[in-house]
């Protein structure tokens, strides 16, 4: 066992059978949380921790490296596009891609986002060089897909907009019957910049706000800044309950639901 300090650590925990374990990651270019699952059950779950601290000399990282069942890597875009499954084909992933404007420090991953549509999407290079010196890169995958699969497994109402906040960055979901509807980012600098961003999706999908619930998760909650100007603009506004993953009694599942989420995912393919 290596010395970091976890945020938790089950009692259960061997770190002799990580083989049996998976290893969840959330990254982006300043650094990454994690998070080892033993099927549905959380077993560990770091703090924030920098990209840099990967190449440092002593036993600090000496889990991260470990033999794992399956390890997944979720990552911020720079860029994607869904495609229907019915015209998506593989052979020609690098001529989809191309809609993108894929700059020359950018990769380009493919992978399957649900039974209808396949996600292609660019990644800062430097990101994914760093995480390529330890990881495979075959273990990255889209960012919100363990997301996306949470809420889509939590049967979702379609006049429910569900926002996840990760600094000044909000990812916007909608479901029509079940179906993925509506999923987009954006920067905002402060509330009224949130609150601007999810009127204008709940506009352009014809959802009166006084009929759209709002479903927060990620680093916001209803009584915070940001959460309480969105209340100024919807009637309803809630924190997301979805919890794929079992958690102890002091941790918020909404807070960590976009890493753990990750759990419900596979891996990606590079293009």
């Amino acid at each position: 066992m290596d010395n970091r300090n976890y945020q938790y650590l089950d009692n259960n925990f061997d770190p002799e059978q990580t083989g049996g374990y998976t290893l969840l990651v959330s990254a982006d270019a300043n650094g990454f949380s994690f998070a080892v699952t033993d099927g549905n059950k959380l077993l560990l779950l770091s703090d924030r921790v920098d990209l840099g601290v990967l190449n440092l000399p002593g036993g600090d990282n000496e889990l991260l490296f470990k033999n794992y069942r399956q390890r997944i890597i979720g990552v911020p875009n720079t860029g994607f596009t869904f495609i229907p499954v019915r015209v998506f084909n593989p052979e020609k992933a690098a001529d989809f891609a191309r809609f993108l404007d894929v700059k020359p420090s950018e990769k380009v991953f493919s992978q399957p986002l649900d039974a209808d549509n396949q996600v292609l999407f660019k990644v800062r290079g430097d990101l994914i060089n760093a995480l390529a010196e330890k990881f495979d890169t075959k273990d990255v995958v889209f960012g919100a897909m363990g997301w996306i699969k949470a809420v889509a497994g939590d049967g979702p109402a379609n006049q429910y907009l569900y926002l996840n906040v990760t600094g000044n960055l909000v990812e916007i979901l909608n479901f029509r019957d079940g179906k993925l509807r509506f999923y987009n980012n954006f920067e905002f600098m402060n509330g009224d910049e949130l609150a601007y961003f999810s009127t204008v999706v709940a506009s352009e999908l014809q959802l009166p706000d006084e009929a759209v619930t709002l479903v927060l998760s990620g680093d916001i909650i209803p009584d915070d800044e940001n959460g309480s100007r969105l209340a100024k603009f919807f009637r309803r506004v809630e924190i997301n309950t979805t919890c794929p993953v079992k958690l102890p009694k002091q941790l918020h599942s909404n807070s960590l639901l976009y890493l753990t989420a990750l759990n419900l995912c596979g891996s990606s393919e590079e293009n």
